[in-house]
């Protein structure tokens, strides 16, 4: 597998070792030493993915990705991070990361996380669903991810609406978390749980203006999008 890689990393050693590494399994790699010079990098070109250490001088690593995901809600991002505590992996999936990686690690693994992090995106963007759903007054558009309502249109994320997406495909029904974790984030992991858990609760304030929507927690099992009769 190649691609083009946006690395962020303020350790000179670690940050050749680990762009050398890339670089002879075939990926093209921009090294960045802090956060500002990651962001004109970024602005500059495209990448497929986007590797991004935490603490860094100028511009830290959450303040990057801040600023990445004002306009770009697509390229995946892995946060390398010698921070190990649950609050910081919750704030990075906040964020709209999609991997985990806490120093040291090999490159090895590291290797094994990108190759999968970019196969998953690019299954997703193979296979996405080019339709669309009526939920209540709702218009749900999967191919140009928005949702709308009347004259209101809201400009989702991929995840948001993939998971909407799949909610709508089991509409009155109950949507396993387990089943909505591996097809949406492609793991079922504590992080991706509770990422997916943010999410539940961002579409629920999109639809909020229909009363005759709801996205109901089932205790113990997952979600059910539930639009109309109440169904048990």
């Amino acid at each position: 597998m190649t691609g083009r890689i946006l690395l962020l990393e303020d350790d000179a050693n670690l940050g050749v070792i680990v762009q050398e590494h890339l670089q002879l399994h075939g990926f093209r790699v921009t090294l960045c030493v802090d956060g500002e010079q990651g962001l004109t990098a970024h602005r500059s070109g495209k990448y497929d993915l986007c590797l991004v250490d935490i603490m860094m001088p100028r511009l830290d690593g959450f303040s990057f990705v801040k600023e990445v995901r004002r306009s770009d809600q697509d390229t995946p991002l892995i946060f390398l991070t010698a921070k190990s505590m649950k609050e910081d992996k919750i704030q990075g999936f906040k964020l709209g990361c999609d991997d985990y990686l806490t120093k040291p690690f090999s490159v090895e693994e590291l290797l094994l996380r990108i190759t999968a992090v970019l196969k998953r995106c690019r299954r997703d963007t193979a296979t996405a669903t080019l339709a669309s759903f009526e939920i209540g007054r709702y218009h749900l558009d999967c191919t140009r991810q928005t949702l709308s309502l009347d004259e209101k249109r809201i400009k989702l994320t991929p995840k948001e609406s993939d998971l909407l997406s799949l909610l709508c495909r089991n509409m009155n029904r109950t949507l396993s978390r387990g089943d909505a974790l591996r097809e949406v984030w492609g793991e079922e992991t504590y992080f991706s749980g509770r990422s997916m858990d943010v999410f539940v609760s961002k579409l629920r304030k999109y639809l909020k203006d229909d009363p005759n929507v709801e996205i109901m927690g089932i205790h113990g099992k997952g979600f059910r999008l539930i639009v109309g009769d109440k169904i048990a």
